[in-house]
């Protein structure tokens, strides 16, 4: 038996940071977020020799351990063992897991499009289809939560979990509490096709770390520092009328949101931008991009341009001459998904030349 499953990755439109703690604990927060055609995916093989394995190709890292009630964490693929750590814990009874398990992402960790937290929700799913455990989507992204934020210490917010876990285009609003409210938008099809058609994801070519930035805005919120703070509450209400624009097809009304939503964003703290990233949106706005703006905490990663359709060859053959990457992603509505294979067998790649902690 092969269990499979995959999580979508995001695009974060606007309100990004507001569903972090504390600023949504005290204040209220709220995000409009995409889910893309670009995935998390996991594959498990339950095992009977008592061993556990872990195997992620893409970041060049394996880990195999005896099956054990908890697994150390270190360096070597923390979020896996996490996971592990809290499955057993919380549905098992301190009984181990033994398995065999290969991830891989669409894109790497530090990308702004949520990978990190996409790859929890795709092996909580693998991991629920085999044990059969009774998780929704809103348990699902909880969990997921939990392990990341809890468990392991890793600073972030909400968002990422829940739009891996739901799928298609959402506003989301945060409260105290850890209570969130996932308000799937009934968008025409003409506004998504719109939207859709325009877009146009260029990597900078530098992945970063989100937590600097993450802790500065948790800093800034807890000490209620006067100008990030107002640049926060002035984001959540970018988020609310970038909601209305999208709603109501004012695709003009939305671009000026994200506009409007990068500037402000800036100024919530001191780390989200940098020379490399100014020239890359001024290059961008120079060669007919509409709107545009990094996609995440900021510092790197994905940008997300949107540009007139007509206009789109030009603009891609431009941006693939700066030096990035240049990605044109669909929505897709699937929120996480799994399934179940017959017989079959992964190669043992975590064995060989891998980690091993017996």
């Amino acid at each position: 038996m092969i269990i499979r499953s995959r999580a979508p990755l995001r695009l974060g439109f606007g309100g990004g940071g507001t569903d972090v703690s504390p600023y949504n604990d005290e204040y209220g927060g709220c995000t409009l977020s995409a889910a893309i055609n670009m995935y998390a995916y996991c594959t498990l093989e339950p095992a009977d020799d008592g061993y556990v394995e872990f195997s992620a190709p893409d970041l060049g890292e394996t880990y195999r351990s005896k099956a054990l009630e908890e697994l150390p964490l270190d360096d070597v693929l923390p979020l896996h063992k996490g996971i592990y750590n809290e499955i057993v814990r919380r549905y098992r009874g301190g009984r181990p897991l033994s398995f065999r398990m290969v991830t891989f992402s669409d894109a790497l960790p530090g990308s702004g499009l949520g990978s990190s937290s996409t790859m929890v929700v795709a092996i909580l799913s693998a991991l629920a289809e085999w044990l059969k455990l009774p998780l929704g989507d809103y348990d699902l992204a909880s969990l997921a939560y939990k392990i990341e934020r809890e468990d392991l210490g890793l600073k972030g917010g909400k968002q990422d979990q829940y739009s891996a876990a739901f799928g298609g285009i959402n506003f989301m609003e945060y409260f105290s509490g850890s209570k969130v409210i996932v308000n799937p938008l009934r968008i025409k099809p003409w506004v998504r096709n719109e939207l859709e058609d325009s877009l146009v994801l260029y990597y900078t070519g530098r992945s970063r770390d989100s937590s600097a930035i993450i802790e500065e805005q948790i800093k800034n919120a807890r000490e209620k520092v006067k100008d990030p703070l107002e640049a926060m509450h002035r984001i959540k209400q970018i988020a609310i009328e970038m909601k209305e624009a999208i709603l109501t097809g004012n695709i003009e009304g939305f671009y000026e949101s994200i506009r409007r939503g990068w500037e402000t964003k800036k100024k919530a703290s001191s780390v989200i931008t940098n020379e490399r990233l100014e020239e890359i949106y001024a290059y961008a706005l120079d060669n007919g991009a509409r709107a545009g703006k990094v996609s995440g905490a900021g510092g790197g990663g994905f940008f997300m341009f949107f540009v007139d359709i007509p206009h789109k060859p030009e603009f891609t053959r431009a941006m693939e001459s700066y030096g990035g990457k240049v990605f044109q992603p669909k929505f897709t509505e699937n929120g996480s998904e799994s399934w179940t294979l017959g017989n079959g067998l992964l190669r043992r790649s975590a064995a060989a030349g891998g980690r091993s902690d017996n």
